[in-house]
């Protein structure tokens, strides 16, 4: 509550969660598709990457004009974005091999840069280094604005290219086939990604940004399979991280903004890879349960079957020891009276006297209809 009243209240402390939210949304919706292309080390290569044209731009002007030192963060990491798709594309390296490679040397640059820039003298060089780590407080109303100006030309340019960006991730090689440049695709998203990442390094810096990229996308991932609700549903995590980050933030003296938000964001990544309905751990564990005893269930119906064929009387009844001889993966024939109980509840077999049991005409029918789709039926 005392957060709530402090973002109605405090102009500074909603700045700082604007933008938050404006870069969770941009980064939830580009880093699905980074996730489903597997390349998710790129926005932490990339990030990497611009760490060299901050030191570079703060070195030929000399002041600390952030348009400037974006501009410059910008340029570097195109420019490391097109040395990885060069390096993958006309080498024999691979691309993990390839982000490895930018990722090392321009950050090992940067930092070369900055320790250089910090023996200089010259008291503007001070907070140089907040780019590493990233300091949401220092937000202001024109770094928000160009958040949401860019943003809005990421997320345009997005639904522009929506199905070619869908077809590249899912099956390039299809799209090739049939007229599209893999190529051009790549350099579009990989170049829409930098902007994205450089809009972030402000408030979440160097390190983190890539986090916050990827960790969106992996938790809405484990909710669908649709992609356009996977995308919705990243920037709806983003924007949560973004604010509840701040908000978090706030209450705490000198606590940074950017490493609030990462771990708000990998607490939902974690809870939805443990619980969520479509591929969470837990529900995961339970339908395999589930459908591992809707196949001892089958399994022993259809023995019961066959051992009704195989007697004069199908009705007649067999004992329990007779029905899991049959039942090869079934050791004890505990689990086999469950099984059979079960299929009384249903109506499918019937127990008789001294621990026998026949099957019912239902059962007959359900055994049939089991048996004639292969195995594609079960209770």
């Amino acid at each position: 509550m005392m957060s709530l009243e402090l973002l109605l209240k405090d102009y500074t402390l909603q700045i700082v969660a604007l933008g938050s939210a404006v870069l969770g949304a941009v980064s939830g919706v580009l880093g699905s598709f980074a996730v489903l292309r597997k390349q998710s080390l790129l926005g932490d290569a990339v990030s990497h990457a611009a760490l060299p044209g901050i030191a570079f731009v703060f070195l030929i002007t000399g002041i600390k004009n952030t348009e400037m030192l974006l501009l410059g963060a910008l340029i570097s990491g195109l420019i490391g974005t097109f040395m990885i798709i060069i390096i993958d594309q006309y080498t024999r390296i691979k691309f993990d091999s390839a982000l490895g490679l930018t990722l090392s040397s321009f950050f090992g640059l940067g930092l070369v840069l900055l320790t250089y820039i910090q023996k200089l003298p010259n008291s503007n060089q001070a907070g140089l280094e907040h780019f590493i780590f990233g300091q949401a407080s220092t937000l202001l109303k024109r770094d928000v604005f160009i958040m949401i100006g860019l943003g809005v030309i990421i997320l345009l340019v997005v639904a522009l290219f929506w199905k070619e960006l869908k077809l590249f991730s899912f099956d390039p090689q299809f799209g090739k086939s049939i007229g599209f440049s893999n190529v051009k695709i790549n350099v579009i998203l990989s170049s829409i990604t930098v902007v994205a990442i450089i809009i972030g390094l402000q408030s979440v810096g160097v390190i983190l940004m890539s986090a916050l990229l990827v960790a969106p996308g992996v938790a809405a991932r484990q909710w669908t399979d649709k992609l356009s609700m996977m995308v919705i549903l990243a920037a709806l995590f983003g924007i949560f991280s973004g604010v509840l980050g701040t908000l978090i933030s706030s209450l705490v003296d000198n606590m940074p903004t950017g490493p609030v938000i990462v771990v708000v964001i990998s607490l939902i990544v974690f809870f939805s890879l443990f619980f969520a309905s479509n591929r969470g751990i837990f529900w995961r564990h339970i339908k395999h349960g589930k459908n591992k005893r809707n196949i001892n269930d089958s399994r022993v119906l259809i023995n019961l079957y066959e051992l009704a064929l195989n007697h004069k009387d199908v009705y007649h009844p067999h004992k329990t020891e007779v029905i899991n001889l049959t039942n090869n993966k079934d050791k004890g024939n505990a689990n086999v009276i469950k099984r059979l109980l079960y299929l009384c509840e249903k109506g499918y077999a019937k127990r008789d006297y001294f621990d026998t049991w026949s099957i019912t005409d239902k059962g007959i029918k359900k055994a049939k209809s089991i048996i004639d789709n292969q195995g594609g039926e079960s209770l």
